[in-house]
């Protein structure tokens, strides 16, 4: 188990914390109800969606359930993915990045494969993924000389997610800007891999 203790812990407390707040939300909120808990920038929306991470759809009955066994398989392929870097000794950062996507991802499949069922509204694989997670930082309207969307409303931040979808971006938003320092290590051994050949 060496190796694997800290990663693990990250990966329950994603997973307990994003399945709380979407319990608690779907027990006490109804679709479209709203808070804020910070002025008019941080706003608890309950929404749900069929599709992936921020809103995104995939759609149809069939893209639903597709969507959902692709979840698991990348699910799968994740936690190879984690236990190989743990038994080849990488990056404690990586690991744990790669833990935060693989509990993120996790969350969302939970959604997907029981909500539908445990809520009364769905069948097996067909459940909706709830989001809650709403920050529209800047509001306004595009000027009216902007092609297409001139005196249109705008919102940023506009997508309304949840915790398993924060923890897969801040896993890979930290995977990229860390990267260097990641995979130095490979690279050089395979400088001195390589130096020894040339030697020979």
């Amino acid at each position: 188990m060496k190796g694997y203790t800290k990663p693990l812990i990250v990966i329950f407390l994603v997973l307990l914390a994003d399945q709380v707040l979407k319990t608690w939300i779907k027990t006490h909120m109804n679709l479209g109800d709203e808070f804020n808990i910070i002025g008019e920038w941080f706003i608890i929306h309950f929404t749900e969606n069929n599709g992936m991470a921020f809103g995104m759809e995939f759609g149809g009955e069939y893209g639903k359930l597709a969507l959902s066994l692709f979840r698991i398989l990348a699910v799968g392929g994740i936690g190879y993915g984690l236990h190989y870097l743990i038994k080849h000794k990488y990056h404690r950062g990586l690991i744990l990045n790669v833990a935060l996507i693989f509990a993120g991802a996790l969350g969302n499949i939970i959604d997907s494969v029981f909500y539908g069922k445990i809520y009364g509204y769905e069948t097996w694989f067909h459940g909706r993924v709830v989001d809650m997670l709403y920050f529209p930082i800047a509001k306004g309207h595009f000027p009216s000389w902007i092609p297409i969307w001139g005196g249109d409303e705008f919102v940023f931040f506009r997508p309304v997610f949840n915790l398993a979808d924060a923890a897969i971006s801040v896993g890979v938003i930290l995977i990229l800007i860390f990267q260097k320092n990641y995979f130095k290590e490979d690279v050089k051994d395979e400088v001195s891999i390589n130096s020894e050949i040339v030697e020979d």
